[in-house]
């Protein structure tokens, strides 16, 4: 990344995050984002 305190800022949020989720969870997360980014691609074309 470009900007250093931006990268920063995202690892302490993705800290955060870590703590409040249980590892089993992570696929509802991770499932969403690849969900949105299939529609965000389907739509650009």
């Amino acid at each position: 990344m470009a900007n250093p305190n931006l990268e920063a800022m995202l690892f302490k949020s993705a800290d955060k995050l870590r703590k409040n989720i249980d590892a089993a969870e992570y696929k509802n997360v991770v499932l969403g984002l690849i969900f949105l980014k299939f529609i965000s691609d389907s739509f650009q074309e």
